[in-house]
């Protein structure tokens, strides 16, 4: 069911979340979100803080396609003047048709835009650099809809001084003025569909995740709240989990929205893992909690165990221990002691956010109340951006865009995930990058949602309950469905959700070899990255025991790539097998009516051939020169890839370049013979088998 479902009789409580964000909550000023809806149906909303937007019509327009275009409008910064650029966002739920418009107070337009991005919800974009002090109107004029919705409109005061900038309390980071519900909850998709927006077929990556937020083509939200806090250097580097946990913390605190997250374990003994305690952002001062119980216990077992070491040694991945070690085969974070200082700002509680959430806390069972996170159906109305994908095997990604089907050209999911080594990347939705499988033991993957924080009647900060969702007019999209499907269904479902009618086969199996070949050159930046490690620090990596070479913590973990090769075989499994998967789901595919599948399939393999012989990729040899290699060539080095993970080893082994080949001549790093044993030994029957090993 859409977020915000419901039937006519349950909107005046939309707007009442709308309304206050509880006991110390505050109105919302000129310059907040805007909700826009017709005073006919929403009269009782018609005070709300966040709706103050008018329509050139109210009263003809209290029905038909305009009622329900749910459209808001949020100018930045929060208090606009003369003294900063003026942006601003207009928001649709549906794909309407129209132009937007800036008109200064003098009545000529400064700023216009038709072109609509995004994909439920939609937006449009207009900024004007120095804008005049005085009133200012945003309108969109929509195309296509009956002549009575009209023109509509939102006023926007731009001051002619500086305007104070939005206040924090003391002893917090940031005052909660606004609440989550279906309005909140679509500016932050909007907002992450911005941060994100490109072309589709445009290759869309950063070294950092601090050059996405400084970026203000991209950051609707720079210096929202006129504090200059986005001219900060942080220097944060968030890997997978934290980035998700960051992107929404940022929105949150940019919007005076409450926030939370869970001190969880990753799962041990066979069980999924679980959280234990959660923490909001009203008590910065608990942001670093104490271990659960189970982790008290693992702590005096290691600590038995470990014999002391002098201060200053560096521990097996070749630095200090970190200040929360994680437990190797527990997958347990222990934080030190004693307990660190509170932080300062919001930078600092971002560090220390990071510090204790982890994969482990997305992967939690779907039916569990306690946990950040909610499941959700497949359906485009629930995959929105924002939303976040629990890979089994410990990655998460995030939803950014949908691109929808075109003239038998399949439709497809854009995503973007952190790596260990701080970059951040954009890439396509299919199996070889969203992995699914069902086991007890690695928790409930799948796509999910933030779970909503409110405050109760009593003043505290909670997360509803998946009941309580289920039941929320604001939300009502709590599902269960994707625990019930097997790995198969899930694949073909998905395929159902991104392109509902038939697909040209041809290019639904070209679209599987692009993201294949985006995997690829995606691959190429992290041998890169170890390859300029190993120049700037020689010497040799510590390699984990076991199941740790998937997670663990330091260099092995940044410049390492065992994750991303099981990934990879599995993505090359896909491709080789595309024309057998269209025989086997025909019907979702627009085949030729004079055509047998078998000849189908015949051309399909044909194309197969051709285009992986056609595309190429390059990386840098040990001794800086480049050598390409076509995606034929990297799929026949396929069974090579089970022990190219070693970051100890060159960048030419890691291709798999053959012994004594011109290519692989200028190799002069070779992994110790111990770890090499190692990787031959039942790790390389995890990759040979595609069998991701549980920790015990």
């Amino acid at each position: 069911m859409k977020r915000g479902g419901g039937q006519a009789a349950s909107q005046g409580s939309r707007y009442s979340y709308l309304k206050s964000a509880g006991p110390s909550a505050v109105p919302a000023s000129p310059g907040k979100i805007v909700k826009m809806r017709l005073a006919s149906r929403f009269a009782a909303a018609a005070t709300a803080a966040f709706v103050f937007a008018t329509l050139n019509s109210p009263a003809k327009a209290a029905s038909g396609a305009c009622e329900a275009a749910d459209i808001q409008v949020l100018p930045s910064p929060a208090a606009p003047w003369k003294g900063a650029p003026l942006r601003v966002m207009i928001i649709a739920e549906r794909p309407l048709e129209g132009a937007m418009s800036l008109v200064g107070p003098d009545g000529s337009v400064a700023a216009k835009s038709s072109e609509r991005h995004g994909g439920a919800p939609y937006f449009w974009f207009a900024e004007v650099a120095a804008p005049a002090a005085g009133t200012w109107h945003a309108s969109l004029a929509l195309d296509r809809l009956p002549a009575d919705c009209g023109t509509i409109n939102r006023e926007i005061s731009v001051s002619a001084r500086k305007p104070d900038p939005v206040p924090i309390p003391s002893r917090a980071f940031w005052q909660v003025r606004n609440s989550w519900n279906h309005a909140t909850e679509t500016l932050f998709s909007a907002w992450i569909a911005k941060l994100f927006d490109a072309p589709p077929d445009q290759d869309l990556n950063w070294k950092a995740w601090h050059e996405v937020l400084r970026d203000q083509s991209r950051n609707f939200l720079f210096n929202y709240l006129g504090r200059g806090e986005d001219n900060v250097k942080s220097g944060l580097r968030p890997d997978c989990a934290d980035f998700g946990y960051f992107l929404r913390a940022y929105f949150a605190y940019k919007m005076g929205l409450p926030f939370g997250y869970s001190n969880c374990s990753r799962g041990i003994g066979g069980t999924a893992p679980k959280c234990y305690q959660w923490f909001d952002m009203e008590h910065p001062e608990q942001t670093r909690p104490p271990p659960p119980p189970e982790q008290e216990v693992a702590s005096a077992t290691l600590a038995a165990a470990t014999p002391a070491q002098p201060p200053g040694i560096l521990n097996l991945f070749g630095r200090q221990q970190s200040a929360d070690a994680a437990l190797p085969g527990l997958g347990l974070v222990v934080p030190s002691k004693p307990k660190p200082k509170p932080p300062t700002n919001f930078g600092e509680y971002l560090r220390d956010v990071g510090d204790v959430v982890h994969t482990g806390a997305v992967r939690v069972s779907g039916s569990d109340d306690n946990t950040d996170f909610y499941t959700v159906a497949l359906t485009q109305e629930s995959l929105r951006p924002g939303t976040i994908y629990a890979d089994p095997y410990g990655h998460v990604l995030m939803l950014v865009h949908r691109v929808p089907e075109v003239d038998g050209k399949p439709g497809v999911f854009l995503a973007v995930d952190a790596e260990p080594d701080g970059s951040i990347t954009r890439k396509r939705f299919w199996r070889g990058n969203f992995l699914f499988v069902h086991d007890p033991a690695l928790g409930t993957p799948g796509f999910k949602h933030f779970r909503p924080v409110v405050r109760d009647k009593g003043g505290s900060l909670r997360r509803l309950t998946n009941a309580e969702i289920t039941n929320n007019p604001q939300y009502a999209d709590f599902s269960l469905d994707q625990a019930k499907i097997n790995a198969e269904e899930f694949y073909d479902r998905m395929d159902d959700v991104m392109s509902p009618d038939p697909v040209d086969p041809v290019k639904a199996m070209t679209d599987a070899i692009a993201s294949l070949h985006e995997q690829v050159k995606t691959r190429v930046t992290s041998v890169e990255n170890g390859r300029k490690y190993q120049e700037k620090q020689p010497g040799e990596i510590g390699m984990p025991n076991g199941a740790s070479i998937f997670e663990t913590s330091g260099p092995w973990e940044d410049y390492s790539t065992p994750a991303r090769d099981f990934r990879l075989l599995i993505a090359i499994d896909v491709v080789r097998g595309y024309p057998d998967r269209v025989v086997r789901r025909a019907a979702h595919y627009a085949m030729p009516n004079n055509k047998r599948i078998e000849d189908v399939k015949g051309e399909l393999q044909a194309v197969l051939a051709s285009e992986l012989a056609s595309r190429k990729i390059t990386y840098t040899r040990s001794d800086g020169s480049p050598w390409t290699l076509s995606l034929k060539e990297v799929l026949d080095r396929a069974v090579d890839y089970e022990m190219a993970y070693n970051p100890n080893d060159c960048a030419e082994l890691r291709w798999a370049a053959p012994e004594n080949s011109q290519e692989a001549s200028t190799c002069r790093r070779r992994a110790p013979q111990a770890q090499r044993a190692k990787m031959a030994s039942e790790y390389r029957t995890w990759f040979r088998e595609r069998h991701w090993p549980t920790k015990s």
